[in-house]
């Protein structure tokens, strides 16, 4: 009988559940001194940010202005390529309308076929120039990307010599309410481009 547990008197607390209480009184200690080592260390490496407006930005750059210019003209040539095409296909269904009655089975056929491809050759046409992957899009990337690509590598080259964490888009990001202008970097972008405002 020596060697059984006494049992605890009533009112009193186990020493068991006083080492458990114990050992999470010294983990709750441990976890909120960490808590604060890791504040005190992000308040002493406070973040900077910087803001850019991107469409001020582009509208500042000539060769930008140039290209939009550009795709403007070609973008204006080729719809009325599609339009021509359009119109010739609504004509020829006017003038079927028109002599439909007068025509044999086998020359409305015709006529429908000839309609119908000229639409099809329309809708084609429009999707070559203007679609996701279309010739539009292709000259835009060739003209307007190096032009953004540069834009990018000057933010990223000031962003690294002044430590900034973070550059926001002021033009994208409708998250942005307010920003100072002492942190908006638009003009040094310019400036590290060439381009003076």
């Amino acid at each position: 009988m020596g060697n059984m547990a006494r049992p605890t008197p009533i009112g009193q607390p186990s020493p068991f559940l006083l080492t458990i209480t114990n050992k999470r009184g010294e983990l709750m200690k441990k976890l909120i001194i960490t808590c604060m080592v890791t504040l005190v260390s992000l308040a002493a490496n406070a973040q900077k940010f910087a803001l850019i407006d991107m469409e001020y930005i582009m509208k500042n750059i000539p060769a930008y202005e140039r290209a939009n210019e550009q795709l403007n003209q070609v973008s204006k040539k080729w719809q009325a390529e599609v339009e021509a095409l359009s119109n010739e296909a609504a004509t020829m269904y006017k003038n079927y309308q028109n002599e439909v009655v007068f025509l044999s089975q086998d020359q409305r056929k015709a006529k429908q076929e000839a309609i119908m491809k000229k639409e099809k050759a329309a809708g084609e046409l429009k999707k070559k120039y203007f679609g996701p992957e279309g010739e539009l899009y292709k000259k835009r990337e060739s003209l307007i990307a190096p032009i953004q690509e540069a834009v990018y590598n000057a933010v990223k080259e000031l962003s690294e010599q002044r430590g900034y964490s973070l550059v926001l888009d002021r033009a994208s990001d409708t998250g942005i309410i307010f920003g100072s202008p002492k942190i908006d970097i638009s003009n040094e972008v310019l400036g590290r481009l060439g381009y003076s405002n």
